[in-house]
């Protein structure tokens, strides 16, 4: 998955996309991160323990018992959700569910997911999940940055980004991955994004506290307890950070049913019985993916957890699973959304994050859908189109656009 989007311009720099949710504003008291080092408090549940709910009826998404209970959960089916505009602002939520499941522990919602509970330099900041994370309405996404792609933005490029938003524009978070830049694998290798990343906040002398960093695993059959642990690390060295502030599933840890990047969100149960699925015991259980992320958390290597690509059933496992555990549920899940692209509304991912449901943040990538949404291609079709439309009067045209894109819909592809 990406959260960047390409400009509409020839140089096709990454500009500014991403995320939540909607237009009204709710005050509250905000909680800050108050380490002025690199480094989280001893313990990751400090993050959780300074913020009363703003509600006394608060969703209990993320509360946390000291004592241990058998693996053997039983997952309750939850929804709710929020998307952009969609809901507007709460100040709490339902909890029924968590009282019923999870017995009551020092782990509890710092918030409802969406409240605004800051403004820095006119920009919004909102609360993510359950979490004390608060992330401007705008993110960064990095998928292109420093790629092999025709129109990668170069270090040079990316830095003005970072300053023009970060610095000045009241924006703090990057959402980058493990495997990015894409395309990779010429002048880039996968890792270079989180590199320079790490590098702008270097060589800029960046408070760590002033930026959220989120940052994917692989996802598929690379999501193992082991992997979890490893890749983490590998991510943090290329950082240059000692934690994380949201760590995601770059897709499921089982089959996706989002058919490579939220082209769809059908289940299809021939390819779920798929023996790459099934054979060798399986995915690896939300049970172990929960407990290896609370791992992380604990050792203060990751303020917080989330998925992307996924859908209503895997957030509602995640969390319910979480619960029944008592580990830190996940705050946030990230697809593919944009006036055009509305299945998240429409397949119960908005009703699962709901503050009212699972109080989980939803962050929208591919908000101008791949460029569509800019108006370059409505007098000239993007080049395929244009080519299938009326071969034999548009082939130059279409050949043309596809030899020097305008943007990504001009591409076969990844764009190389």
């Amino acid at each position: 998955s990406s959260s960047s989007v390409s400009s509409s311009s020839s140089s096709g720099r990454t500009i500014l996309s991403l995320l939540l949710l909607s237009s009204t504003t709710t005050s509250t008291s905000a909680f800050q991160h108050q380490s002025s080092t690199n480094r989280l408090p001893s313990s990751a549940s400090q993050h959780f323990s300074k913020v009363p709910p703003t509600n006394p009826q608060n969703n209990n998404n993320n509360r946390r018992t000291p004592t241990a209970i058998d693996r053997r959960v039983v997952l309750g089916a939850g929804g709710g959700g929020i998307l952009g505009g969609l809901f507007g602002d709460f100040g709490g939520g339902g909890g029924n569910a968590a009282d019923a499941i999870t017995p009551p522990g020092s782990y509890k919602s710092a918030g409802a997911t969406n409240e605004v509970v800051k403004v820095v330099n006119g920009m919004k900041r909102r609360r993510l999940g359950g979490s004390d994370i608060l992330v401007s309405e705008l993110g960064l996404g990095t998928q292109r940055w420093v790629s092999d792609d025709f129109n990668a933005p170069s270090q040079e490029d990316v830095y003005t980004f970072m300053d023009e938003a970060i610095l000045k524009g009241g924006v703090n978070l990057i959402d980058t991955a493990e495997q990015y830049p894409i395309p990779s694998g010429q002048k880039s290798k996968e890792g270079d994004s989180e590199i320079v990343i790490g590098k702008w906040m270097g060589d800029r002398k960046v408070p760590r506290e002033n930026v959220v960093i989120a940052t994917k695993i692989t996802g598929g059959r690379n999501v193992t307890p082991k992997n979890i642990r490893k890749d983490c690390d590998g991510s943090l060295k290329r950082l240059g950070t000692s934690y994380i502030d949201l760590y995601q599933l770059h897709w499921p840890q089982r089959y996706s049913p989002q058919s490579n990047w939220g082209q769809s969100l059908r289940y299809d149960i021939n390819a779920d019985r798929n023996p790459y699925w099934r054979g060798q015991g399986g995915p690896t259980s939300f049970e172990d993916l929960c407990l290896s992320m609370e791992e992380l958390v604990q050792a203060g290597k990751i303020r917080s957890w989330g998925l992307c690509n996924d859908n209503a059933y895997g957030l509602t496992a995640c969390t319910r699973t979480a619960k029944a555990l008592g580990t830190t549920p996940p705050s946030c899940i990230q697809g593919d959304f944009s006036m055009i692209d509305r299945k998240s509304e429409e397949n119960g991912v908005a009703e699962a994050a709901s503050p009212f449901n699972e109080n989980v943040g939803f962050m929208a990538y591919n908000t101008l859908a791949g460029g569509m949404l800019t108006g370059k291609y409505i007098d000239v079709p993007a080049g395929i189109d244009d080519y299938v439309q009326d071969r034999e009067k548009n082939e130059k045209r279409a050949k043309g656009n596809m030899e020097n894109p305008r943007g990504r819909m001009d591409t076969r592809g990844w764009g190389t």
